[in-house]
């Protein structure tokens, strides 16, 4: 049975459920802010917030529940390209970590958490992105994604208060914290209540979502998209914009042999074993970025907004099989010889992919002695040549992916480097 909005009574009380919980989260914030802080003025606003959580989970329970305003729906889909997404998480980035000491504020945070909660809802109205949303493979980006939202607020709200202890000339938190405690029975014990919750709690999940298993794999049947486990598919992203060679060789090898050499060629002795962010800036940002922005904004690109045939989908669009997308792919050496001169590419292959070999050359030989004349002057003083050298080989590296894609997203540029002679392609 479906009401005047199309929705059926199933999912309206499965939304009205769900704003309860939130309802429930937000009358213990209240109380704490009560309690805890002695905080009326919070207490009366964190009040107000689940009783507007409480109308809707009874209009929901009620099946009077209202659909996501459809002119909404698609100006999101239609602003959402993957140029916008990937832009939008950077940016995100960069605005999170400069302004660190108020969105890690707890009731700044919690404001935020609590309007992803609400739109999520709302948003849950929409078939389609419910469908996408509930598929059992899918369920667990979906818990990545608050639980990594959740870590990543903890580390910098502790890294954000050491630092205002720092510069008051108090010791960070966990030097006054260093009381040590006897593996047994404190840390075993620990270990074995969380090992039970987590038990309970694989247990439920099984019984109450089916596993996702599909039909023996036969070539007269593959599935369209034919994506890889969710912990690969920021790899399979980036076979979209390099070669395998690349994509699936060189970057990875590289990045496991960067996580290696990361304790070996860092020079900065603050920091270690408390957190902060003040004293040690360029560690905290770059993996940041390498962790949030090029690995979970893929995995929830590829698992949320990759539809059949690999194209790119709106959260709200139907994932229509036969969406044709035009995509021109251009090299770097048709750009040069026949946009730029109205010439023809055809001849020697070195000749034809020189402009792309130079671009490589000035970005992996050229630019990193005049990044250690300007902006790593610095780095390259403390480390010295060989340590500052491997440094700034495994920054480049991460940065071929975010370049190659908003490259590839805005002017369809395939290849700079295209040799297929030789199978060597950048």
């Amino acid at each position: 049975m479906h009401d005047h909005y199309g929705l059926s009574g199933s999912l309206q009380t499965g939304i009205g459920l769900f704003y309860f919980l939130v309802m429930l989260m937000n009358v213990g914030f209240a109380l704490y802010q009560w309690y805890d802080r002695k905080d009326q003025l919070q207490t009366i606003i964190w009040g107000a917030v689940s009783a507007i959580f409480g109308i809707h989970a009874v209009a929901y329970l009620l099946h009077f529940g209202w659909a996501i305003f459809p002119w909404l729906q698609h100006a999101i889909d239609y602003a959402m390209g993957p140029t916008t997404y990937f832009l939008l998480a950077v940016v995100g980035f960069t605005v999170l970590l400069y302004f660190r000491a108020f969105f890690t504020d707890p009731v700044v945070a919690w404001s935020i958490l609590m309007i992803t909660l609400w739109f999520s809802g709302l948003a849950m109205t929409n078939i389609n992105f419910k469908d996408i949303i509930t598929k059992p493979d899918n369920v667990p980006i979906v818990m990545l994604i608050f639980s990594v939202g959740f870590v990543t607020w903890l580390a910098l709200r502790k890294a954000v208060i050491n630092d205002e202890r720092i510069a008051a000339g108090q010791p960070p938190v966990e030097k006054e914290m260093e009381e040590k405690v006897l593996v047994w029975p404190d840390l075993v014990y620990t270990e074995l209540i969380a090992m039970i919750i987590c038990t309970l709690i694989l247990i439920v999940w099984a019984i109450v979502l089916k596993a996702p298993l599909e039909q023996p794999a036969s070539s007269a049947r593959i599935p369209n998209p034919s994506k890889a486990p969710w912990y690969f598919l920021g790899l399979q992203e980036m076979l979209v914009y390099y070669d395998p060679w690349m994509a699936g060789v060189v970057l990875p090898t590289l990045i496991i042999k960067g996580l290696m050499a990361l304790p070996y060629i860092d020079f900065n002795q603050k920091g270690n074993g408390y957190y902060t962010f003040n004293e040690r800036k360029f560690s905290v940002t770059t993996f940041l970025f390498g962790f949030l922005v090029l690995w979970c904004v893929l995995i929830v690109l590829g698992t949320f907004l990759r539809g059949p045939n690999w194209n790119f989908f709106g959260p709200f669009e139907p994932w229509d099989p036969h969406k044709n997308v035009p995509l021109n792919n251009v090299n770097l050496s048709d750009y040069f010889w026949l946009y730029l001169l109205g010439m023809s590419t055809e001849g020697h292959w070195f000749l034809r992919e020189l402009p792309g070999l130079l671009f490589v050359f000035g970005y992996l030989f050229v630019l990193p002695p005049l990044l250690a004349k300007t902006i790593f002057r610095d780095f390259f003083i403390r480390m010295g040549f060989v340590r500052y050298m491997i440094l700034i080989t495994l920054i480049q590296f991460m940065a071929c992916l975010p370049i190659k894609m908003v490259l590839r997203w805005s002017i369809n540029l395939k290849y700079i480097v295209f040799i297929p002679e030789y199978f060597f392609n950048i």
